[in-house]
């Protein structure tokens, strides 16, 4: 069906009824009678085929039809692969979600947004646990705070019959933006990083070799190279 539809989007040779095309090739493009391009055609063995009809005059190329279908149906294909197919992720979590459950589903939600697809979260109420719709709220509240770094909330919880659904939507991809809290969390782990290494530059700079090491070739007072234990 789909090579049909390309098939049919094509005029080619005794089709294109006009009195006039363009022609367009590796060497340029010229306007001809529409009969003398189906007389370059058949001298050339190829076919005349309209690739814009729209344009004053249409547009043609002189190519074997088999082979354009080919070309058309490589290049759609391509375009398919390159196309991101975003998917609706649904995460499921009851009124009263326990701690490690919740944690689970979150672990899940962050992979499936950092692979560019939206979530569904919505918490069920069963039976009489509709009365919980306040504790649902909170936990997607919840939900969409712990995921701030890598998704944004396109729809706030809303209940739906027995349902309360957030839809959150990924963020650019590849790049999840850093709360604060995550750029301190990160400041203060390379500056404990850095501390044993800052400790050892300065111990080195204290140790200095007997004949001035760096400062060897540096000009110094003499009350200077007293004060760093420099001799000459």
């Amino acid at each position: 069906m789909k090579s049909d539809n390309i098939k049919n989007q094509y005029r080619v040779n005794e089709q294109i009824r006009v009195r006039e095309v363009r022609i367009v090739g590796d060497g340029g493009s010229t306007v001809v009678p529409t009969r003398q391009a189906l007389d370059m055609a058949r001298d050339q063995g190829v076919d005349l085929v309209e690739i814009s009809p729209n344009a004053n005059p249409p547009v043609c190329r002189l190519i074997d039809y088999s082979k354009f279908l080919y070309q058309q149906k490589k290049r759609a294909k391509e375009m398919k692969a390159k196309q991101v197919k975003v998917e609706v992720k649904e995460i499921r979590f009851g009124p009263q979600t326990d701690e490690h459950d919740y944690q689970f589903k979150l672990k899940h939600a962050k992979e499936f947004l950092e692979d560019g697809n939206k979530v569904r979260a919505y918490v069920f109420f069963r039976g009489r646990s509709i009365l919980f719709k306040e504790q649902g709220e909170v936990l997607l509240l919840r939900f969409a705070n712990d995921l701030e770094e890598y998704g944004k909330v396109e729809h706030m919880p809303s209940l739906e019959g027995k349902k309360m659904f957030l839809y959150l939507a990924p963020k650019k991809a590849g790049v999840a933006k850093k709360s604060q809290q995550a750029l301190d969390r990160e400041k203060k782990a390379n500056e404990q990083k850095e501390a044993p290494k800052q400790a050892q530059e300065k111990e080195t700079d204290v140790d200095m070799p007997a004949n001035g090491g760096l400062f060897a070739n540096a000009k110094m007072s003499a009350a200077a190279k007293e004060k760093l234990n420099i001799k000459d």
